[in-house]
């Protein structure tokens, strides 16, 4: 755990400290942050970590020597009555506190803390705030190893989408029979061929299908893949090593030699939103200018919107990338949540606008990495939909 960097955040927050709580490994969060994988952890613990000051923690008696890795002066208790008689202790003249709390849950990710917890401090006299830019800070930044990781897993998942195009385009000219699960199949093996693991399966979906944003095949559903379909690909991955992060894009293809008007009109709609999206994160970055994750929401929302295809629009533009898929970032959203995170350097996130109509869906996917002067698209960019040659 770095200290002082935690308290140098602590005061430019201008909170009085952070307290981590946790019962049963309900906060992944808190165990990162404070850097530490205790074993058997079945009662509540508590660690303030001050703004100024050495950390103090309240503990089960019975759990003391597995939590010994938790920092600060140690306090412990046995029944309920001294766990809040010793809390009110430890937390005695302190007025705002950040916890993982999200007002309204906004911010699920960070939302981690109960109801009755958050009710508990207050009791106490105390503030509780969330700590949402601070779990940014130290749980979505990238080091530069970790930006190098996910170049490599870039490239094995751009060459794993270009096999699955060529697998179906070769079925297809030998008139072979070939289904959705057989392409997801064959991408899980390139995978691990090419060192990369995901936390599940590719997205391999074909006309109606792919307006199912979350669609993956099964051997009972899977579907066929012929000549004059439309066939989506949303694919994630990373490095098979300590400390790697996500690669996550979303292509989209048509099984022939000339992809239908129907098709190219609205993935032209969808690349524009996706486009103005990522510019306007270029933007922003180029001229130093706060830049909050509702707003690029929003940017590629109104491209939709405009063009009469805001109905079909039905999840937010992108998410926070990390270690998990779903890192702990600013979110790109103003419409399942209202994401107000500032984009903050060495972060990654994606941006995936789509339009998903009851025939078919489409959706283009990207990953931005922002760094202190700039921002860039990490993989190859979607300019049209892939037209898979039969012929």
């Amino acid at each position: 755990m770095n200290l002082t960097a935690i308290q140098s955040a602590l005061c430019d927050a201008k909170v009085d400290g952070w307290l981590f709580y946790d019962h049963h490994h309900r906060d992944p969060i808190a165990y990162r942050v404070l850097k530490m994988d205790p074993p058997m952890c079945t009662r509540r613990w508590y660690c303030l970590i001050p703004a100024e000051g050495e950390p103090v923690k309240l503990v089960h008696r019975i759990e003391r020597v597995n939590l010994a890795a938790l920092p600060g002066a140690e306090r412990q208790y046995s029944s309920w009555r001294e766990q809040r008689e010793k809390l009110r202790e430890m937390l005695a003249g302190t007025k705002r506190l950040a916890m993982q709390y999200s007002p309204m849950n906004d911010i699920p990710y960070v939302g981690l803390v109960d109801a009755g917890t958050v009710e508990l401090i207050r009791s106490l006299g105390v503030e509780v705030v969330s700590s949402a830019d601070l779990v940014q800070l130290f749980e979505a930044r990238w080091s530069a190893e970790a930006l190098a990781l996910h170049l490599e897993a870039g490239k094995v998942v751009h060459a794993a989408i270009e096999a699955a195009f060529r697998t179906i385009r070769d079925a297809a000219r030998a008139r072979r029979a070939i289904g959705e699960y057989e392409v997801q199949q064959e991408i899980v093996r390139l995978f691990d061929a090419g060192g990369v693991e995901s936390d599940d399966p590719p997205v391999v979906a074909v006309n109606a299908n792919t307006a199912n944003p979350h669609y993956s095949p099964t051997p009972q559903t899977s579907q066929p893949i012929r000549e004059g379909d439309f066939v989506l690909l949303d694919v994630w991955a990373k490095r098979k090593a300590r400390n790697a992060v996500y690669f996550d894009i979303t292509w989209t293809g048509y099984v022939g030699e000339a992809v239908p008007d129907e098709y190219t009109r609205i993935f032209d709609i969808v690349r524009e939103a996706r486009d103005a999206a990522v510019e306007l994160v270029q933007q922003a970055v180029r001229q130093g200018r706060q830049l909050r994750g509702y707003e690029v929401d929003e940017a590629a929302r109104a491209v939709i919107t405009r063009r009469g295809y805001g109905e079909y629009f039905i999840h937010r533009t992108g998410h926070s990338i990390g270690e998990d898929v779903h890192g702990n970032g600013a979110n790109i959203d103003n419409f399942e949540t209202r994401d107000d995170r500032t984009i903050i350097p060495r972060t990654c996130f994606s941006v995936e606008p789509g339009i998903y109509l009851p025939e078919f869906g489409v959706r283009t996917e990207v990953d931005v990495y922002v760094d202190e002067k700039d921002a860039r698209v990490t993989g190859d960019v979607q300019k049209a939909v892939v037209p898979i040659l039969t012929r």
